[in-house]
């Protein structure tokens, strides 16, 4: 048996034991990478380390620190006491300002945007009769949305993934096509989903849902949110020391990486030390930065560099690129992302996808940025699964006074249609027209 199917072997070892195990799929990786990269490659501990992202380590630590204290502070309670007002007597933009609130935080870099609104806009949808299973998708849209934001950890990670294997990136067309996806999914669902019943509703003032009741499955990690011993919010909407510093600091990072080029990480992490030293007494947060997903992202990466080393990506890419058809090939790859991140970690699948794609890709026949913005997409979308953190933590969010076994079925059947239509959508929007 060569190497390269030693390491495939390995790697689907590591999906199946990551789905069905509690084991981190990074850790797996990161193990993986030793034994292979030494046992069978023959390569020193050195140079199989070689392949462990700094810079993406350093950007999640940042980005999730900084968030944490985000929703510690009281800033988004703020972001979203701004938002609630602004629907005040127009039920219909409901669903839609959470949408764009999910979206704007997903796109500043917020990874866990969807745990941060989620818990806000459930409760709001049951107390004003808008169909939960609406609300709850219009946040995970919003998330995806915004998702491959040059800023974000989705985006860097792809962009960088591009660069790493030689092939053409377009930050600005790959944070567009996912949004304007989702922006298209939002609309068809709000339709579906009963959002025209909102048209013309009006409602008195309303006040934010409350904000330091823990949602329902929350364990104190860093997919959840704030307590009431960690939150002070704003009173009424006013904006306090901590919450004018945050803000300043989101708006600079993202100006500063857009414009001059800045370390997102660095950056990041330099606001949430000023931070710290602006409240020394506010309890700190470093246990809720993300940790879990530090250790997927950074294991799965260090693995795909011993996948490229022992020949692994080249065997597979061939063997799609011997279909002989590149439409057909493309599909089979959307498919396969789709199907696999409904069980697994996206940023995980499109990790080893696009590196599989790299000799298919590199005959010309299909655009890089078109494919690989259309294995963006179909392995994201399919994150409204209730297998998927996004679903849920929808899920787990749902109102107390809510059957969850109904709202589990129907977020399963929605899934399931997601699963079978967005791969195809994504190859139809995005591949087809450039080889047409």
């Amino acid at each position: 048996m060569g190497p390269e199917i030693i390491a495939i072997a390995v790697l689907v070892v590591m999906f199946v034991i990551a789905t069905t195990m509690p084991v981190n799929l990074g850790a797996l990786g990161l193990l993986g990478a030793a034994a292979v990269g030494i046992g069978v490659l023959g390569l020193s501990l050195d140079d199989v380390l070689a392949g462990f992202p700094g810079d993406l380590f350093l950007l999640l630590v940042g980005l999730t620190y900084l968030f944490a204290l985000a929703t510690a502070n009281g800033t988004v309670d703020l972001l979203v006491h701004w938002a609630m007002r602004a629907v005040r007597g127009r039920l219909v933009l409901a669903p839609f300002v959470f949408f764009a609130i999910s979206c704007g935080l997903s796109g500043l870099g917020a990874l866990f945007a969807v745990a941060i609104v989620a818990p806000l806009a459930m409760p709001f949808a049951r107390r004003y009769g808008i169909n939960l299973l609406l609300m709850g998708m219009m946040v995970v849209h919003g998330a995806l949305g915004g998702a491959f934001s040059p800023i974000t950890v989705y985006g860097a990670f792809v962009n960088s993934t591009m660069a790493g294997v030689g092939l053409p990136s377009d930050p600005i067309a790959l944070f567009l096509t996912p949004l304007v996806v989702n922006v298209v999914i939002a609309v068809v669902i709000f339709v579906v989903l009963g959002g025209r019943s909102l048209v013309g509703r009006t409602v008195d003032p309303v006040e934010a849902p409350d904000a330091d009741a823990a949602p329902a499955g929350d364990t104190g990690t860093a997919t959840g949110t704030a307590t009431g011993t960690m939150t002070e919010a704003p009173v009424a909407g006013r904006v306090g020391l901590e919450q004018g510093i945050t803000l300043a600091g989101i708006a600079l990072m993202a100006v500063g990486s857009a414009a001059f080029g800045w370390d997102v990480g660095v950056v990041a992490l330099a606001v949430a030390i000023v931070l710290r030293l602006v409240a020394p007494r506010r309890p700190d947060v470093v246990g809720r930065i993300s940790w879990s997903t530090v250790l997927l992202i950074c294991g799965v990466v260090t693995y795909v560099g011993v996948l490229l080393e022992a020949g692994a990506v080249d065997l597979v890419s061939s063997g799609i690129s011997g279909i002989g058809a590149p439409l057909l090939a493309a599909l089979l790859l959307c498919y396969v992302g789709g199907v696999l991140s409904a069980f697994a970690s996206s940023v995980a699948i499109l990790g080893v996808a696009i590196p599989l794609a790299l000799p298919f890709l590199q005959q010309g026949e299909v655009s890089a940025v078109g494919m690989v913005a259309a294995l963006a997409v179909a392995a994201t979308v399919v994150d409204v699964s209730p297998f998927s953190t996004n679903g849920a933590l929808v899920l787990a969010n749902a109102p107390a006074d809510v059957d969850r076994d109904r709202f589990y079925r129907q977020m399963l059947a929605y899934a399931g249609v997601v699963v079978l239509v967005g791969p195809l959508l994504a190859w139809a929007l995005l591949v087809l027209p450039g080889v047409l």
